[in-house]
């Protein structure tokens, strides 16, 4: 299966200010994360961002809420972001075939976000360098159940030359650049 831009949306989930300094390895996750998104922002590609009881674990953090701008954060108590219908709603709406997964914690929400995506008909990329778990063990669990239950596994990089699909593309550049900072 090739990633194609114009069928691709990424869903983004509960990187928070409560939890996100807890997660393993949070300083390299936020640098993949932020190359992740610049890179699907200068390819247009569509994020639905998601924030688990905002009340209790705060905002998206900063340097990504910046980056977002005005992109709609969807507010959640499930832990998969499927089981809300807005969410699900919004998703369709994009009419796309492929989601890319990026966010925390690995072995909760997004395992569960995951696996209701692949139930709803949809094929799911995880970006296993810009998901993480407060532990190392967990995130590694829930890559081996994600792909056994036929998620895609893909990196910041991959993905992103994935997407441009050639050195001619108008973006080349731009990615090139953002990708060295990895």
């Amino acid at each position: 299966m090739r990633i194609f831009a114009q069928q691709t949306a990424m869903l983004l989930v509960d990187v928070q200010e409560r939890l996100f300094g807890h997660i393993e390895g949070h300083d390299e996750l936020e640098k993949h994360l932020l190359v992740l998104l610049q890179g699907l922002q200068s390819l247009d590609i569509p994020i639905v961002c998601n924030q688990q009881y905002t009340k209790g674990l705060g905002e998206t953090i900063q340097s990504i809420r910046l980056l977002l701008g005005d992109v709609e954060i969807y507010e959640k108590r499930t832990f998969s972001c499927c089981q809300n219908p807005d969410v699900m709603e919004a998703l369709k709406a994009l009419h796309v075939k492929r989601v890319i997964v990026a966010g925390v914690e690995s072995h909760v929400c997004i395992l569960q976000s995951v696996l209701d995506l692949l139930d709803a008909g949809f094929e799911v990329i995880v970006c296993a360098d810009a998901l993480g778990s407060r532990k190392a063990k967990d995130h590694e669990l829930a890559l081996l159940r994600m792909t056994q239950e036929g998620a895609r596994v893909g990196s910041v990089e991959s993905l992103l030359f994935e997407l441009l699909r050639s050195a001619d593309h108008a973006q080349f550049k731009t990615i090139s650049n953002l990708v060295k900072a990895l």
